[in-house]
């Protein structure tokens, strides 16, 4: 089988669909944070064009440790960032917060961080439910139309929240939890894929390394000589030409696994055995 090597995000921004999650670029030292911005560096150099970032990642933290590793950005790079939650010291340490006002500031500090005049995809990171859908995203439509945003989208949300997002503004990505062996939200995708919206599986690598899922996967890893976490993204980009996943990791070693994963060819009864 032979899967499209790109997307065109909202349409018109053209990415390679396998992309990489910065979330676990969490340096706690500095040799810590020497390796994390190494790894950043790294992908860049291996063709990734696309880069999830959030503010939830270190508050902040993930947004500066990207644009001190790759800033000046190269010009076919989109770093995708999201909004929409806030640090608290107590409960569960971040409170949803999708109030017009604090939706505008979060992309003005967004924009600060990643030293952009425009993020290029800006994802809100959870729907607020104090807050209507259509003053959250009505607050999105008006930040792009002032130029701070090129492409909304959505994280976390159902097929019915997607179509009420849809008649406020237009979506142009979707990002919740998928993989091989956890297709919970394939509705969510496959009203992505009619749509031609990207959908960006977070925790994209089938996880789990026993049982009988695991065993099969393994199997058709030594048929394809591939490692059974390039068989699990081989399989997504296989599955739907809307699946941009995202792996992350901390290790350049990890990285490179990742992305030789585009290069992996499953056959169609491959495919067929995994996807049962």
């Amino acid at each position: 089988m032979t899967a499209p090597k790109t997307f065109r995000v909202g349409g018109d921004l053209e990415v390679r669909r396998l992309g990489f999650g910065a979330m676990h670029l969490r340096p706690e030292t500095a040799e810590d944070r020497a390796t994390c911005i190494a790894v950043a560096r790294r992908a860049v150099e291996l063709g990734v064009t696309l880069i999830d970032t959030a503010h939830l990642y270190g508050w902040g933290a993930n947004e500066d440790l990207l644009a001190e590793a790759l800033h000046p950005y190269p010009a076919d790079l989109v770093i995708a960032t999201k909004v929409g939650i806030r640090h608290t010291t107590s409960g569960e340490g971040w409170r949803h917060a999708g109030e017009p006002a604090d939706l505008r500031d979060q992309v003005d500090e967004a924009l600060l961080r990643l030293r952009l005049d425009r993020i290029e995809l800006l994802q809100l990171h959870r729907l607020d439910p104090g807050v209507p859908i259509a003053d959250q995203l009505g607050a999105l439509r008006d930040l792009r139309d002032e130029g701070k945003i090129g492409r909304i989208g959505l994280s976390e949300v159902t097929v019915a929240e997607l179509a009420e997002a849809r008649a406020v503004v237009d979506i142009a990505s979707v990002q919740n939890r998928y993989n091989l062996l956890d297709r919970e939200h394939e509705p969510v995708l496959k009203a992505c894929e009619e749509a031609g919206i990207a959908f960006l599986p977070w925790r994209p690598a089938a996880a789990g390394t026993s049982g009988a899922r695991s065993s099969q996967i393994a199997a058709i890893a030594q048929e394809v000589d591939a490692t059974p976490t390039q068989v699990a993204l081989a399989w997504l980009l296989a599955h739907s030409p809307a699946v941009l996943p995202i792996p992350g990791t901390s290790s350049v070693a990890h990285l490179e696994e990742n992305v030789a994963a585009g290069a992996v060819q499953l056959t169609e009864d491959q495919y067929e055995r995994l996807t049962k």
